[in-house]
């Protein structure tokens, strides 16, 4: 299909669309003889009571339809890309790239490097504002799509251009400037990779970055992924516990003095920086509202709220029975600490809570969203797992009963002999799935 060519996939019954004649094969040519670009352009345009659609029929007989209808009436098109248009890959070869360590032989999807400014609206994604033009902050700008989600790392020109291998990296910066006079809101991500913007970059990125308050809500700092999959790529070391504890000292000083100011701590870090420091999650104050919860900021801190709250409205009682839950390094000990109040409050419940070790990517990675089916199979084999295993939705591609390494929820419960429980994000659906008959 060639850009901009837009095909109707299909109409909503009793809608516009379908009274005017408009059918599946038809292609939208333009609105008001305006060329639609993608989705933001058509909902722009969609919105007017008086419009003109040029549509193109297959056999390239062309209808010119004059509409009358409420503002806040859709037409009812469907079409058959949902952005309109070709999703957009990154142009970079950051060295901190975690699809660069993945091993040959997944499934295509993953490997798809993706740096669109619409899908940063549209899904939370983080963009480098390298693969954007004039003409795509503009528009941001005139259709207010906000928050745009940044990939910072650093504000130094120079070393930005060599953490990307781009030298248009330091000049895409200037972006955020136009964004900020434009009223628009964003959200911030600094990948901190060791030896390279920590330390002093670190603090003069944290510094620039508050040039942006109140538009630029939050900015999450994140270690860099380490995968054993490195070979041939720029030489990266894991943070130790005391470098972590320091990366949190520059943190927790610089949310002290936002806060006195904005009154709102802005800088954040995520949950991995606590694991690797051994230092406790902090409160839920801090998180601002969980503004970068899909970054691992504040995520464990909700769970584990989420969960006392639920067990503070239960009273106690017998139990039976005994289950499994498994999880990867980063939530085992928080996720073994709700299960010890599990069995202390209902003491005839046992559950057996497993630390699932990355093997597949290697043992720096901890979050329980890169554990993959062929490692919880190959620990949990022969293991204590009860009448039920439980295991987080994140381990599993969306919408989907499938593992990274593409091994199904069925094929883990075959090859284990025990019903798999998948189990919603919230304390509460914890809760259901731990109390849940046995």
């Amino acid at each position: 299909m060639k850009k901009h060519e837009h095909i109707v996939k299909n109409t909503a019954a009793g809608s516009i669309a379908e009274e005017m004649g408009i059918e599946p094969g038809d292609r939208l040519i333009s609105i008001d003889g305006q060329e639609i670009e993608d989705v933001f352009d058509y909902q722009f345009y969609e919105e007017s009571e008086e419009l003109v659609l040029l549509i193109e029929k297959p056999d390239g007989e062309q209808w010119e339809l004059e509409i009358e209808k409420e503002a806040d009436e859709p037409l009812g098109i469907e079409f058959g890309q949902g952005l309109m248009d070709e999703y957009r890959s990154c142009r970079n070869k950051c060295i901190f790239c975690f699809i660069d360590q993945m091993p040959p032989g997944m499934r295509d999807t993953l490997y798809f490097k993706d740096d669109d400014s619409r899908l940063s609206f549209l899904q939370g994604n983080y963009i480098t504002l390298t693969n954007m033009s004039s003409h795509d902050v503009e528009r941001i700008v005139r259709y207010r799509l906000e928050p745009i989600n940044i990939s910072f790392q650093t504000t130094n020109p120079e070393l930005r251009c060599r953490m990307l291998h781009n030298r248009f990296a330091g000049d895409a910066l200037k972006k955020v400037d136009i964004l900020y006079r434009g009223g628009i809101e964003m959200n911030g991500q600094i990948v901190l990779c060791k030896g390279v913007n920590d330390g002093e970059e670190l603090e003069r990125s944290i510094r620039d970055l508050t040039r942006y308050l109140p538009l630029l809500k939050s900015v999450s700092v994140v270690p860099v992924g380490l995968t054993r999959f490195r070979e041939g790529l720029y030489p990266l070391e894991p943070f130790t516990r005391e470098e972590a504890r320091e990366v949190l000292s520059v943190i927790h000083r610089w949310q002290e003095k936002i806060y006195k100011q904005y009154g709102l701590h802005f800088i954040h870090a995520g949950d991995e920086w606590y694991l690797l420091a051994e230092e406790d999650i902090p409160e839920e104050e801090r998180y601002d509202g969980y503004l970068q919860l899909e970054n691992g900021v504040g995520m464990l801190r909700l769970l584990f709220n989420e969960f006392e709250e639920g067990m503070s409205r239960l009273g106690g009682g017998p139990g039976s029975g005994a289950i499994s839950a498994a999880t990867g390094k980063l939530a085992y000990p928080y996720i073994r600490r709700m299960a010890d109040r599990v069995e202390e409050q209902f003491p005839g419940r046992k559950i057996h809570v497993y630390c699932i070790r990355n093997d597949f990517f290697g043992e720096r990675i901890t979050v329980s969203g890169l554990v993959t089916g062929q490692d919880i199979i190959a620990q949990l084999k022969g293991k204590e797992l009860g009448s039920r295993l439980l295991l987080p939705c994140n381990m599993l591609k969306a919408d989907e009963d499938v593992f990274l390494d593409d091994i199904t929820v069925k094929e883990v419960s075959d090859a284990l002999q025990v019903p798999v429980d998948i189990v919603k994000s919230s304390g509460q659906d914890l809760i259901d799935a731990m109390l849940g008959p046995a």
